[in-house]
């Protein structure tokens, strides 16, 4: 197991299509190896999720930290050439970070209800529904998979900004402090 170098926006691959991930290789050791290089890079980089194009691999795989069932403990959520169906035209806008856009964060709208199918690290079929922030992340590292990035979403640049000045002055309830304007 390895931890990768991140691809930064800019380089290529993270405008690419990824490739699906034959289903007779999903076992493979070279697979497993991706999942398990990716899990660790995730956490190094101290991120919530992360698409196989981030390293270099153009591949439809996701990881994610799934910490959104309440009650349940956080775990490791694989998505193997996932598929999205938005469940409404309602969207809600959160916050976006990415990994590949360091140093940036952004306001980003997106249908706040989806359904996804997938195959997970296994090769089982998965499905289930999300909401919410749920949904935004699941959303942001699926378009990954096909060549793009949280700005390319974003409606209103104005609210895109490093992220110490996001917190100071674009989150809800920030303000700025005196002699900051």
């Amino acid at each position: 197991m390895a931890i990768r170098k991140v691809a930064a926006m800019g380089h290529p691959i993270l405008r690419q299509v990824a490739q699906p991930v034959p289903e007779n290789e999903i076992a493979s050791e070279a697979i497993q190896t991706l999942i398990q290089d990716m899990v660790e890079t995730m956490v190094e980089y101290d991120g919530r999720g992360l698409a196989a194009p981030q390293i270099y691999v153009s591949l439809q795989v996701v990881v994610m930290i799934w910490d959104f069932d309440p009650g349940v403990e956080p775990y490791l959520k694989v998505l193997i050439n996932p598929e999205i169906e938005s469940l409404t035209k309602e969207t809600s806008t959160f916050p976006e970070g990415c990994l590949s856009v360091p140093g940036l964060q952004g306001d980003v709208p997106r249908p706040n209800w989806i359904k996804v199918r997938a195959l997970d690290q296994k090769g089982e079929r998965i499905g289930f529904e999300a909401k919410g922030f749920a949904a935004t992340v699941i959303q942001h590292e699926c378009d990954h998979l096909l060549g793009k990035l949280y700005i390319d979403r974003m409606t209103d640049l104005t609210r895109l900004a490093f992220t110490k000045e996001y917190g100071r002055y674009l989150s809800p309830g920030s303000e700025p402090e005196e002699g900051e304007a």
